[in-house]
């Protein structure tokens, strides 16, 4: 094992196993190869594992010499990642490894994201695993598929066997946060049957453009616009001014992630170039400085085409309908935590190809305001005479009052950086909270390095942060006797 482009970064076993995870694919729903990896390792190290048939992997290390009896303890993260990248970049992330590098301060991939959500927690995992110099209880190293997809892999995984009662998940992106409680969601999509027919006329491409887009749970409350709703409102300003039909929609590549860029193509049955100049440019105006986007483009462009298999108008106003009436962004501000959100949903992806379908991230702290929500999506898509599905519906983690492993890390923290961490609940999703349904009286509490602009192409790792984050840790285990 030796790290080749992250060769000489401390801590070096950390970036040495993060490099060679980087090297295979691992996307979500592409994790047989690096669930074989991990198999191939924990065999490698002489020590008991499960693979199960969802390519989930427990992984089992007995306790060193004077932590035979200990408690175990369970170290927890998860081994997709999420899969964005650049427009001119040609990398293939369903068959390439990452072309990561450092600038001496981070870690970061060229081109596309990095994965450090959640690929250093399995890189800390493995140290710990390989390492023979730490002192600690008996661990059992759960490590998940499918989280970013709606934490799949945390609930159909079977935990049963594990004796461990506290659990340290390795997946959140501030160092010296300590996450204690988080939302619950679930994916929800509606569906709408879009028949075509051949229509003639001039074509035009709206594209929307240029926005920052982020995580769906952690940055929902930042003022960012979200592309498929701009896209609905610029289109549902057109029709008011000329009749088209629909060839083409497509914005968003994964329901967590706000989309950045969306783009629609129709088929003019009015033509009157110098008006949907105006639009573009007024509403360009209005997102810029309603939203914090500065660098926005929202523009019309001629399509060389003189027409194509598109929606009728009806169908195209019932879509335009549909997208401007479907809500999106923060719905409720909790009343208990300062600044936290309580409820939100995501469109993050919208295409049009045979059906029309709308992908909505949903989440909420208050499991009855997220049931409201999801029966609203589904109430919608009744009206629009669409179809409704949901999937990877998981529980809201909630807040201990009374926490052994809390109360460890934050004397740990404190002893060893002079300063006491800072205790939250999040908006986004976690998987400790299918682990607290599964585990009665579980005790859990996330933690994680320094990271920036996760599921973007901007992703990076604070190298620094991750030695101190990997020195806590080490000590956490280490007064767990």
């Amino acid at each position: 094992m030796k790290a080749q482009k992250l060769a000489g970064l401390k801590p070096e076993s950390v970036f040495a196993y993060f490099e060679q995870l980087c090297a295979i694919p691992h996307g979500s729903g592409n994790t047989k190869a690096i669930s074989d990896y991990l198999a191939a390792f924990a065999r490698a190290q002489g020590l008991r594992y499960i693979q199960d048939a969802d390519n989930n992997i427990i992984i089992f290390k007995d306790g060193t010499p004077g932590y035979e009896n200990s408690a175990p303890v369970i170290l927890q993260g998860h081994m997709d990642m999420v899969c964005e990248k650049d427009e001119n970049c040609t990398l293939n992330m369903e068959t390439d490894g990452l072309d990561i590098a450092h600038d001496g301060q981070y870690v970061f991939a060229k081109g596309t994201t990095l994965g450090a959500d959640d690929g250093i927690a399995v890189a800390f995992a493995m140290a710990l695993l390989a390492d023979t110099s730490a002192s600690h209880p008996p661990l059992e190293v759960i490590i998940t598929v499918d989280e970013e997809i709606g934490l799949l892999g945390a609930n159909s995984i079977d935990v049963s066997m594990l004796k461990g009662r506290m659990l340290i998940n390795i997946d959140s992106e501030e160092e010296g946060v300590f996450t204690v409680a988080c939302a619950g969601g679930a994916t929800a999509t509606i569906e709408l049957p879009t028949p075509r027919h051949a229509v003639y006329g001039p074509c035009i491409r709206l594209v929307v453009e240029g926005l920052q887009g982020g995580h769906s749970g952690v940055e929902i409350h930042k003022n960012r616009a979200n592309a498929n709703k701009i896209m609905g409102e610029l289109l549902n300003r057109v029709r008011k001014v000329m009749p088209f039909c629909l060839t083409s929609f497509g914005g968003g590549a994964k329901d967590n992630a706000i989309p950045r860029s969306c783009q629609a193509t129709m088929v003019m049955l009015g033509m009157n170039p110098e008006r949907i100049n105006e639009i573009t440019d007024a509403l360009q105006m209005e997102v810029r400085t309603q939203y914090d986007e500065p660098e926005a483009v929202v523009r019309g462009e001629n399509v060389d085409a003189l027409g194509g298999n598109a929606l009728s108008t009806e169908l195209t106003d019932k879509v335009i309908a549909l997208l401007c009436s479907v809500p999106n962004g923060v719905q409720t501000m909790s009343r208990d935590i300062p600044g936290l959100v309580q409820t939100s949903l995501n469109l993050g992806i919208a295409k049009l190809s045979e059906n029309l379908e709308l992908t909505f991230s949903v989440r909420s702290s208050v499991n009855a305001e997220k049931q409201d929500l999801l029966a609203k999506l589904q109430e919608l898509a009744k009206f629009y005479d669409g179809q409704y599905r949901q999937m990877g519906e998981y529980p809201a983690w909630e807040y201990r009052p009374e926490s052994q492993l809390r109360d460890t890390m934050v004397a740990a923290y404190t002893d060893m950086f002079t300063r006491q961490p800072e205790v939250v609940a999040i908006h986004a999703g976690l998987e400790c909270g299918l682990f607290s349904e599964k585990l009665s009286g579980l005790d859990s509490v996330s933690i994680g390095p320094e990271m920036h602009d996760i599921h973007t192409s901007r992703e990076r790792l604070g190298i620094a942060s991750t030695q101190r984050t990997w020195e806590f840790l080490l000590e956490v285990l280490h007064r767990l006797k």
